[in-house]
């Protein structure tokens, strides 16, 4: 079962961190514990670090919505309210997804900050969860500095008969950037020598996402991330990280095929072996596809499955589980009450239920890359190929994602953080550096991994470019595309040709959301808009 994360609630006012009330649940009373109770416990830190998760729960909520729908993969249709402005690059800074996606990540900070505050009260045994504080509070300020910029780095519980807020400035992206790597690197030490689990935060993905935010940050520093990546890449058996792959002489045979040399003999086609590579794919989300092999494709559909979602390829992902548990009313993003279970799905717009909501439409751009043809593999475990033939003769047709096949608010498809092929990919970045291609094995051997897995043939000379579009392939619907592209430097060039060809209306300060004005009102002349807004 992934429900593995107690239900952990606080009283949050201003930005979800400022309080002056705070009561901790446990499954049979909700109100039962205050902070000062809960460190008395045996297990009072292991409940405050599930209390981060599952604050965690709710930021991948409307994530879609802000990163990737504003990147050249998606598109939304013009009936559904605010997403075609979202999608169009037309956001106002008192848009709800905007103002909820900050408030939801402040709120799992000032859970991690309540852990970090009170750390050295934590036992020998329970030092983990202090290391998994440290891990999240980064891991929200990565998702903050990324998607507005210039954003206050929060290191404590705030609290607001105090003023405590404004000792929290914005801060330049460069001085945000150091705090989430000094952060990501602290809870390494506490974490070194856990317990693998995919579901909670470990030295691995600690070292990957550090690495991450130094090639993020405004002057990236390759030396680093490659020495941290190399870490964990080339000793990937250490860390049980590996992509899902079959090799050819282990792949699944669906039809007869005789060896014209020998007609007894059954030969692997290239498409039984590509079909093979397509259940891979699926299945590092945790999605199985039903029998089905005509035509030299697999032609069954996809489902959830919650025993593969357990797989060497992810590092660290957020459970979400199908069974309904401890409802409860919350109003943790301050704009009206929320019921939040444990089958609370990641993201409503993403799923089968998506074309309700018309969000979740491949672009025209995406489909020239992202076809049969270019993508063997990653096509039939991304979009639906039904809707594909029938864009072919209509270019009017909406084509879907299938990479979240479970419907709506009852879905139970992880939302995957870090996956290894992330970390090859980053691994190859890494030592291209600044140049534009290289031919150094290391990066090569990584990206030839990935393209392998792909059904795609290997390259020798690996270049920026090749790179970029790899990536936007790989981790489509998994809000990856616009952050590779400001990260690449090619956002503006990319964007403004999108923007231009769709009518929409990019300009180079809209790679970043606008600062939610709420947060502005609540501290006048304190917080400044960003640049375009």
């Amino acid at each position: 079962m992934k429900n593995i994360y107690i239900k952990i609630i606080a009283c949050f006012s201003l930005v979800a961190l400022v309080t002056s009330c705070e009561k901790e649940l446990d499954l049979s009373n909700p109100t039962a514990l205050s902070i000062e109770e809960l460190l008395q416990t045996d297990n009072g830190f292991q409940l405050l670090a599930n209390g981060v998760l599952d604050a965690y729960q709710k930021v991948p909520a409307n994530e879609f919505l802000l990163i990737e729908l504003r990147s050249d993969n998606v598109r939304a249709n013009s009936e559904n309210g605010n997403f075609p402005a979202i999608n169009a690059y037309n956001v106002d800074p008192n848009n709800g997804d905007v103002a909820t996606y900050y408030s939801n990540n402040m709120s799992t900070i000032k859970h991690a900050n309540t852990v970090i505050d009170n750390r050295f009260l934590a036992p020998e045994n329970q030092q983990y969860a202090v290391g998994e504080a440290y891990f999240m509070r980064a891991l929200c300020h990565f998702n903050l500095v990324r998607a507005y910029q210039n954003v206050p780095y929060v290191d404590k519980v705030l609290d607001i008969t105090k003023d405590e807020a404004l000792n929290y400035p914005q801060l330049p992206e460069a001085d945000v950037y150091e705090k989430i790597i000094n952060d990501f690197k602290t809870s390494i030490a506490y974490l070194d020598g856990g317990v693998q689990n995919r579901y909670r935060p470990t030295k691995g993905a600690a070292i990957c996402l550090a690495a991450k935010a130094y090639l993020s940050q405004p002057n990236p520093n390759y030396d680093e991330a490659e020495l941290l990546l190399a870490s964990v890449v080339e000793n990937n058996g250490a860390y049980n990280y590996d992509l899902i792959f079959t090799e050819r002489n282990n792949a699944e045979q669906f039809e007869f095929n005789a060896d014209p040399l020998n007609p007894t003999i059954d030969l692997l086609t290239d498409d039984e072996y590509n079909a093979n590579l397509v259940m891979d794919y699926g299945h590092v989300l945790g999605n199985a596809i039903s029998a089905g092999y005509a035509d030299g494709v697999l032609d069954g559909s996809w489902s959830n499955s919650s025993a593969l979602e357990i797989n060497d390829e992810v590092i660290f992902s957020i459970a979400y589980d199908l069974v309904s548990s401890d409802n409860y009313v919350t109003s943790d993003s301050e704009l009206g009450d929320q019921v939040e279970t444990d089958s609370e799905a990641h993201s409503f717009a993403m799923t089968l239920q998506g074309p309700s909501n018309g969000v979740n439409i491949a672009s025209i751009d995406f489909l020239q890359v992202m076809n049969p043809e270019e993508q063997p593999v990653r096509f039939y475990a991304s979009l639906n190929p039904i809707e594909y033939g029938a864009f072919l003769s209509d270019n009017t047709i909406d084509v879907f994602n299938t990479k979240f096949p479970t419907n709506g608010e009852i879905g139970d498809n992880d939302w995957v953080v870090l996956r290894y092929a992330d970390v090859l990919l980053l691994y190859a970045e890494a030592i291209l550096g600044g140049d534009d291609s290289t031919t150094d094995t290391r990066a090569v051997d990584a990206f030839n991994k990935v393209r392998a897995r792909a059904g795609l043939e290997e390259v020798a000379n690996l270049t920026k470019e090749e790179l970029l579009a790899e990536r936007r392939v790989e981790f489509v619907y998994e809000n990856q595309r616009l952050y590779d592209l400001i990260r690449f430097g090619e956002a503006d060039r990319v964007l403004t040709g999108f923007s231009t060809q769709n009518s929409l209306f990019y300009t180079n300060e809209k790679k970043y959301l606008p600062f939610p004005q709420r947060e502005i009102d609540n501290l006048p002349g304190f917080y400044n808009q960003n640049n375009g807004y």
